[in-house]
């Protein structure tokens, strides 16, 4: 079942609590956190006192992305604040596969995301120990920017690397993703697709949910054939 995570980079800040109680409402799967230093990425957001306030007021799983320098200083942290699923980036971890081993033997799920530019053949020998792949479809730091579109056949690549050696794993897809891409990032192999301002943006966060999931329960299914 594809997911959707609404990603609360784009949401109103001044009422981040009642934000995340009106996606969880309106049909939300995930709540997608975006975690910024202002190294890695040109901007700052939030950090662990935030995720564990919000942690009280949604069931939700937390989808934490954290996108930062030395991501292995700050795991115990967002784990301990209430994050599901905690993703580093292949770009900015030093010792991957220690870092996916911490998170996961603390109890939780853990991703890895490349950036644009980033090849996949980085991942292979670590892609197995993962439960998540976080494919950017744009360069990471700003909400509210356009799909970058060479990037659906690295979702495609991904996706056949992912069937030879690690079928358990899911794609994320974070970045651009709305209304008129959401069923072709799906259909090339996006399990969880991440909307920022295609959610809070849009005025009315039940239709475009409920919108978004019709998309994705009208795609044919991967053994039926296709026009």
């Amino acid at each position: 079942m594809k997911k959707i995570a609404p990603s609360i980079l784009s949401a109103d800040f001044s009422r981040l609590g009642e934000e995340i109680a009106a996606v969880e409402a309106a049909g939300a799967d995930w709540i997608h956190i975006d975690v910024m230093d202002g190294r890695f990425v040109p901007n700052l957001t939030i950090g662990p006192p935030v995720i564990r306030s919000l942690r009280k007021i949604t069931r939700l799983p937390f989808d934490v992305h954290l996108m930062i320098e030395k991501p292995e200083a700050h795991l115990d942290a967002f784990i301990d604040a209430g994050s599901d699923l905690l993703t580093v980036h292949l770009e900015a971890a030093n010792h991957l596969h220690r870092t996916i081993t911490h998170i996961k033997e603390r109890g939780i799920q853990a991703g890895v995301s490349v950036n644009p530019a980033t090849p996949l053949a980085l991942l292979e020998e670590i892609l197995p120990d993962m439960d998540l792949l976080l494919i950017m479809t744009v360069n990471p730091g700003f909400g509210g920017q356009h799909f970058i579109p060479t990037m659906l056949s690295k979702i495609r690549k991904a996706k056949a690397m992912i069937s030879e050696l690690a079928p358990h794993v899911l794609i994320e897809v974070d970045g651009g993703v709305n209304l008129d891409n959401l069923s072709t990032v799906a259909q090339a192999g996006a399990d969880v697709l991440v909307a920022g301002s295609a959610v809070f943006s849009s005025g009315d966060y039940g239709h475009t949910l409920a919108a978004m999931h019709s998309l994705l329960k009208s795609l044919p299914h991967p053994s039926s054939p296709t026009a």
